[in-house]
């Protein structure tokens, strides 16, 4: 059983990735209320993942010394402020900065949350903590994206970041009444932190996390659009399709996570050539609103499947700085997501057909699979020496 911190630590992590996720479905209500079009409202998704890619680096290296249990409250209330300023954002640019801002603090939420967890229970459990902890995010996209996509087509879109910042307030409140103090690190040798992401190795796995997970946000971004515009399905029923999306998620991750277990040297070009054929299979679909549920709940699966065995190929060159490696593959992953989503945005904003958004996905997908299939001796050796 585990410690009720740690739920509350799972708690924050569904608010935050609500957050995060719940634009895909309102792409079109945000785009008509701001004048803009699909295209352009498509880089409010890049500019949430370019604020957690620099979240990592500007703000876990200096938090990591620091008392866990406040920090992580002020992480927290900064998200909250954000997501009120989303709310009363009245143009599309307000928008698109306080995205930035609001996301700065979720790669060292997540980074310093995972840590906590590990030490709130006994070293045989740390890794089902960590897991406990990251089911919130999981169940982000089973309940809180479809929910959060339902409220703000039967209300408005804005009141969708009020419910948000509601729920991070209220894990505010529980972080500081039942989060206990842990201790922190000792103060840390930066220097000997980012050495570890400099090696050749890092370097490559990192890229190999964005590429190879960063083309299905080509078409994941525009998912909303694409199921009304081309598949025609009625917006009412996007928040279920969403569901089934994040149904195949809470499928994949234990998939990936096994399947690393066991050979991690073929586990990354397994899972990302699983994603290259569910875009395709996505493709193939389009035109009927039953494939199209197929192609969304395999997609969901190929799309969280990937994450485990790139979290630990990243982990299996880090050495001496799991929590820095950990936090910038949680950026790299989001670099991927900003590197989709504006390739969508480009294509879309200059007149391609949304049909074709996943062959584009497909090839940035492929070129990440090249990397992982010339990496696989190193990554074997790497794993071998962990």
């Amino acid at each position: 059983m585990m410690p009720l911190a740690i739920w509350i630590l799972a708690i924050g992590a569904f608010t935050i990735c609500t957050g995060e996720f719940v634009i895909m479905g309102l792409l079109p209500d945000i785009a008509g209320d701001l004048h803009v079009d699909i295209g352009q409202s498509g880089y409010l998704v890049t500019s949430y993942a370019l604020g957690v890619v620099l979240g990592a680096p500007l703000l876990t290296p200096f938090l990591v010394s620091v008392r866990r249990k406040p920090v992580l409250i002020y992480l927290m209330a900064a998200f909250v402020l954000g997501n009120v300023a989303c709310a009363f954002a009245m143009t599309y640019e307000h928008m698109l900065v306080v995205r930035f801002l609001t996301a700065l603090s979720q790669a060292s939420f997540f980074g310093i949350g995972a840590v906590v967890a590990t030490q709130l229970v006994s070293p045989g459990k740390q890794a089902s903590a960590i897991g406990a902890m990251f089911l919130g995010a999981t169940l982000a996209n089973i309940i809180g994206s479809p929910l959060g996509t339902m409220i703000g087509q039967n209300y408005d879109w804005r009141v969708v970041f009020f419910v948000i910042a509601g729920l991070g307030f209220v894990a505010c409140l529980a972080l500081a009444m039942l989060l206990p103090k842990v201790k922190a690190d000792e103060k840390v040798d930066l220097r000997q932190e980012f050495s570890a992401l400099v090696q050749p190795a890092m370097i490559k796995a990192l890229v190999t996390t964005i590429l190879g997970f960063g083309g299905v946000f080509t078409v994941f971004t525009y998912i909303a659009p694409i199921l009304t515009g081309v598949t025609g399905i009625a917006a009412e029923q996007v928040p279920l399709l969403l569901l089934v999306v994040g149904l195949g998620m809470a499928v994949g991750n234990p998939i990936g996570a096994k399947l690393a277990d066991k050979n991690l040297a073929t586990a990354v070009p397994m899972t990302i050539f699983s994603l290259i054929l569910s875009l395709l299979l996505f493709y193939v679909s389009m035109s009927s609103y039953i494939a199209m549920v197929i192609a969304s709940f395999v997609m969901g699966i190929a799309m969280f499947s990937v994450i485990p065995p790139m979290q630990m190929q990243v982990l299996s060159h880090a050495g001496k700085s799991p929590l820095m490696s950990s936090s910038f593959n949680i950026a790299a992953l989001n670099i991927g997501s900003a590197l989709g989503a504006t390739v969508g945005g480009m294509m879309l904003s200059n007149n391609i057909s949304m049909t074709y958004l996943p062959f584009m996905a497909i090839g940035i997908s492929a070129v990440g699979l090249f990397l992982s299939c010339m990496s696989m001796g190193g990554e074997k050796s790497a794993a071998q020496t962990a």
